[in-house]
């Protein structure tokens, strides 16, 4: 088999090359590419050594799957010309997701969407995963009415110019900023870019990514995104509001049985979801799942997964593996 990956030596690129060890693709015939000063440049895989190559030679060489972690940008100029030459693409950048046509997957909610013929496949954002992990088997049993959603972030959403802010300012050394303030001992409740509207670019995904892969255009969504000083993964804090009456003991019982999730909720032992927990693992932990009190038919859970294994690479190399399980490779 013979795989392109796009984007090769950035932070979510490092973490792909790992879960395609990890996921039995090591034996595959890697092409990595990155920008145009990274050609010639080796990277490791697998125990061997490879050299940079351009897109367009990745794109000559004819590889059966190809998956892009190199922005927007690239993904809208290359991506169609992969698509072409009957390359599956998975894309883990904001370009492709909402187009009507284009199928937005996580492979334990929405796999069913894919056909043989849908050779662009859009990542979700990460945070969405995430989130959607959760909440699916949920919507399913009682209907989500509506979520109101709170993210704490890790500056490795922003990449390796916030990390180096991050840990720059915390050792009190100089940096290029990433982020208009700084982010040590600090929260700065801005993801993306601003709308006219106020909400960010970062909220409008949890919204509109959140609808497309449940299904169902009429659950009412309003998110605050917020970036923290942590590295090792994403937290949220959902309320959710059902169609209908629910018992929180099946919420469990739907949770626990949610392949890629992972319960974690024994207050009286101070077990709950962190980052620390999460960082360099697949699976969606949950956490403090109870009843809200203060409406009927609502519940409120907290939500933590490494954003750069599950919230891109692991849900991008799952696809992968599930066009692969499906005989479509030829």
């Amino acid at each position: 088999m013979k795989i392109g990956l796009i984007g090769a030596t950035g932070l979510v690129g490092s973490v792909m090359l790992k879960v395609l060890e990890e996921r039995g693709f090591g034996d595959c015939d890697l092409y990595p590419a990155a920008s145009e000063r990274s050609i010639g440049k080796t990277i490791t895989f697998h125990g061997r050594q490879l050299k940079m190559l351009s897109v367009q030679s990745v794109i000559d060489s004819g590889v059966d799957i190809a998956i892009f972690s190199a922005g927007s940008a690239a993904s809208l100029k290359y991506a169609p010309l992969f698509a072409e030459k009957g390359t599956f693409v998975i894309d883990n950048s904001s370009a492709w997701r909402m187009y009507e046509h284009i199928p937005l997957v996580v492979p334990q909610i929405n796999a069913d969407v894919l056909a043989v013929h849908d050779k662009i496949i859009a990542n979700p954002n990460c945070s969405t995963i995430q989130m959607v992990m959760a909440l699916a088997p949920l919507h399913r049993a009682y209907g989500i009415k509506r979520l109101v959603i709170s993210t704490y972030q890790s500056v490795t959403g922003t990449g390796m110019k916030a990390i180096k802010q991050l840990m720059s300012e915390r050792a009190g050394e100089p940096c290029l900023m990433a982020y208009p303030y700084p982010i040590d001992m600090n929260v700065l409740p801005h993801g993306g870019s601003f709308e006219p509207d106020g909400y960010t670019t970062e909220e409008l995904k949890l919204v509109n990514e959140t609808r497309k892969i449940l299904r169902d255009e009429n659950i009412q969504i309003t998110a605050t995104v917020v970036r923290v000083p942590v590295r090792g993964g994403h937290s949220e804090a959902v309320n959710i509001e059902f169609a209908r009456p629910y018992d929180i003991n099946h919420v469990r019982q739907l949770l626990q049985t949610m392949p890629g999730l992972t319960v974690m909720d024994n207050p009286s032992e101070n077990l709950y979801p962190m980052p620390l927990f999460a960082e360099g693992k697949d699976d969606v932990f949950v956490g403090r799942i109870r009843q809200d009190n203060s409406r009927e038919n609502c519940m409120n859970m907290w939500i933590v997964a490494d954003n750069l294994r599950k919230g891109a690479a692991t849900n991008a190399i799952e696809i992968a593996q599930y066009i692969v399980k499906q005989g479509w490779i030829k």
